[in-house]
């Protein structure tokens, strides 16, 4: 059956294109039911018809959690499968991520637990790191701190600075994860408890996907 995915944005939306791009060719089987923004004026926004659209600016809301509610209720009434945050910035409450809990998905720009939160290009640079890389996780409410279902890397090169660092991972970035979604997608990752479980058993460590597109 085709997944139904809502997808959470903030910026140029390139990982929402990898998404869109992939059910364009047939390898992924979904379809894109809502793409979700806390800027009106994201260009990610542009990807998809105006009838996907959603979005609304925090300052509209008295605080956080009024916002969260109705993000949520906008999300939740397009019914989707699987909610992806792509590139979407803005810290998510509690009570949104217990409404969605178990199918809730984010992508991180960094070889999770490291580098939690932003600058996570910068921090692997000044802590000399020889790899630095991408995770797609569950998410729960401590901030990136879900359980990893895969990853994958590139070696970090002398010359790089963050913002040349971070133009050599996007598209490892968006590989991993529309080959994430392809698991989930045909149900064989799911999240239970604070464990993920591949095919009928937990999931030891994190899946690595290689240079080739396969996951190891």
């Amino acid at each position: 059956m085709t997944s139904r995915i809502a997808v959470l944005v903030s910026g140029r939306g390139s990982n929402l294109q990898a998404i869109l791009d992939a059910i364009a060719n047939h390898t992924l089987d979904a379809e894109i039911v809502g793409v979700f923004s806390n800027k009106h004026d994201a260009p990610a926004l542009q990807r998809v018809p105006p009838a996907l659209r959603w979005s609304a600016e925090g300052k509209s809301f008295p605080d956080r959690l009024a916002f969260d509610e109705a993000l949520g209720n906008a999300v939740a009434a397009v019914r989707p499968d699987w909610v992806v945050c792509a590139g979407y910035m803005r810290i998510l409450s509690d009570s949104f991520i217990d409404r969605f809990r178990g199918c809730l998905l984010n992508i991180h720009p960094s070889l999770l637990p490291k580098y939690r939160g932003l600058r996570t290009h910068a921090r692997a640079l000044a802590a000399g790191d020889a790899q630095h890389g991408a995770s797609v996780h569950f998410l729960v409410p401590e901030l990136d701190a879900g359980t990893v279902i895969a990853q994958t890397s590139i070696e970090v090169q002398p010359q790089d600075s963050p913002d040349s660092l971070a133009q050599r991972l996007l598209p490892l970035e968006h590989s991993l994860l529309v080959a994430s979604l392809q698991l989930v997608c045909a149900g064989r990752v799911s999240e239970q408890g604070d464990m993920a479980i591949l095919d009928g058993q937990p999931l030891l460590k994190p899946l690595h996907l290689d240079s080739t597109g396969r996951f190891s």
